[in-house]
């Protein structure tokens, strides 16, 4: 008898009757797929933030394909980036550019490698609903003046460590820790000089305050 699956993709019990079907075992694109059509459904409402901790958790540690599947049963499925083949990412994506606004948000497949070589330009690099397709993303940059503004999300985190920094600031404001594993680490190296970097989380719409102003009210 094969074992029932709950929402979190816990197994109660492992199968293991003769002649039952083969189990598939879950890649890395199986589970990214998986926290890509969480993360969309969070955003949306679908899920609490609480859920959405929970269900994370579990692709992330998800075995087997069966593990998965629960996951997003009660959720719409989300197309892929119109435009975008995902068999065909870019190894390195670079941006050569002097003044104006560069802007990546929404739905924008993020490449393996990004080369950023800047004159004063504002940058956003908005993480929240990207299409990540690896877990590290490297940014090598020779940036000078402006503002390089990194929105984050749950399980996404900044590492500064390989970068120079000249007449410039760093300010990094975390969200509060929820325990989801990291899912994308971005590391920043080169120089950045004159202007800031921001790392944030993702600012909260009117209804993830509300609820959290619910869930803050004392029980009757």
């Amino acid at each position: 008898m094969s074992g029932e699956i709950s929402p979190t993709g816990k197994r109660s019990e492992e199968s293991s009757a003769p002649g039952s079907s083969p189990v598939l075992r879950a890649s890395h694109a199986d589970r990214d797929r998986v926290v890509d059509v969480l993360r969309i459904a969070a955003g949306d409402g679908l899920l609490t933030p609480d859920e959405l901790d929970e269900r994370l958790e579990a692709a992330l540690s998800a075995r087997t394909i069966a593990e998965l599947a629960p996951l997003t049963a009660d959720l719409p499925p989300v197309p892929a980036p119109t435009g975008v083949d995902m068999a065909e990412v870019k190894d390195v994506l670079r941006i050569d550019r002097k003044f104006g606004v560069v802007e990546r948000v929404g739905r924008w497949v993020v490449p393996r490698r990004m080369e950023l070589a800047l004159e004063w330009c504002d940058v956003t690099l908005d993480f929240t609903e990207a299409v990540i397709t690896q877990g590290t993303l490297r940014i090598d940059m020779e940036m000078q003046g402006k503002t390089l503004t990194l929105v984050t999300g749950p399980g996404i985190v900044v590492d500064v460590d390989a970068l120079t920094l000249e007449h410039s600031k760093v300010k990094i404001r975390q969200a509060p820790d929820s325990g989801v594993p990291i899912t994308l680490r971005v590391e920043l190296a080169g120089t950045k000089s004159f202007g800031r970097i921001v790392v944030r989380p993702a600012r909260r719409s009117l209804g993830r305050r509300l609820l959290g102003r619910r869930r803050s009210l004392p029980a009757d």
